[in-house]
């Protein structure tokens, strides 16, 4: 091929791309939720479709792609063109735990686009009704009183529940047995028959509990106190700073994804995160929604790849593998 052919087809390809960014979306566009239906980010990715569909003009369809701590659903995504199609609709779990908990053939940075950050809900210690500890300081003081006797429980392997755990544990000082459940419901149902002390918990799932007063809500693992339940004072507060956590949600396209494309999608996400009926039922879920200056898509890639620095560690000192 000469030189004036060669060119001929490399204008040729840059044309039709952006052509194609240009045209975009001209179909439907696929949100994967990398966890099986009816949890809570699957009802978070389809509130936001909704909206999304509205701002894009073609159909969002939401997609649960559950197994391995979220990693099969994201390898898909990982696999998929790059042409903003196929997007995976994340969290905290799937984007930085299965990396270092899994064996995955793809990887969390290199392998994809950040799209937008969406939501946050933090992380509580809450406790069974009847735990001889009313705040974080007591519960503090219990634990080393009491090596190793209290339960505290998980919903998996690796889980946002289990690191929370593990952390609370090298930060203190402190020892508890983790007791596994296979989500989030039968924990909290043990949770709540007394059957287990205590649990690292997202705050919007354990908060109906918490209202009805069949469990205590000790601390919030945030800067700031959380506005679902604004009397539970936070680590800070409770002399132990710097202890956050929180299981937060994003939106990731694969690598080589058109910017002009990415753009675009972070464009309808935005509009749909201003959106007032969605910020409500947001809100109504427990989840908040990050100021505009982080819903950008390289917000997301420095809070990603700051939680994947500070937890693939202490991950990998706990030899903490799935299979």
């Amino acid at each position: 091929m000469g030189k004036f052919s060669a060119l001929a087809v490399a204008l040729t390809l840059a044309m039709s791309g952006g052509a194609a960014a240009d045209d975009y979306p001209s179909r439907a566009v696929t949100l994967v939720v990398p966890f099986p239906a009816g949890g809570g980010t699957g009802l978070l990715a389809r509130i936001l479709a909704e909206q999304m569909q509205v701002e894009l003009g073609q159909p969002v369809i939401v997609e649960n792609v559950g197994g391995a701590g979220g990693s099969i659903g994201v390898a898909r995504v990982a696999r998929a063109a790059a042409d903003g199609y196929t997007l995976v609709f994340g969290n905290w779990a799937s984007n930085v735990g299965s990396g270092a908990v899994y064996p995955v053939d793809y990887d969390l940075i290199k392998d994809f686009e950040p799209v937008a950050r969406i939501a946050d809900t933090p992380l509580w210690v809450v406790a069974r009704k009847e735990f001889p500890a009313n705040d974080f300081k007591t519960l503090i003081a219990w634990l080393k009183a009491n090596p190793g006797k209290a339960t505290a429980a998980t919903v998996g392997l690796g889980s946002g529940s289990h690191l929370c755990g593990i952390y609370l544990q090298n930060t203190l000082g402190v020892q508890f047995q983790f007791v596994p459940y296979r989500g989030g419901a039968p924990a909290s149902q043990d949770l709540v028959a007394g059957n287990v002390d205590v649990m690292c918990d997202q705050a919007s799932n354990s908060l109906p509990f918490a209202r009805a007063g069949q469990i205590k809500a000790l601390v919030v693992m945030a800067r700031h106190r959380w506005f679902g339940a604004p009397e539970v004072p936070t680590v800070d507060e409770m002399g132990v700073p710097g202890i956050y956590v929180s299981f937060w949600h994003g939106l990731w396209a694969p690598k080589g994804t058109p910017k002009e494309i990415v753009a675009r999608l972070n464009g309808a996400v935005v509009a749909s995160l201003g959106n007032d009926a969605v910020r409500k039922r947001f809100a109504d879920q427990g989840q908040e929604i990050p100021p505009r200056d982080q819903q950008t898509p390289e917000a997301l890639a420095a809070y990603q790849k700051a939680d994947i620095d500070k937890w693939w560690p202490m991950v990998k000192a706990a030899g903490i593998k799935g299979e």
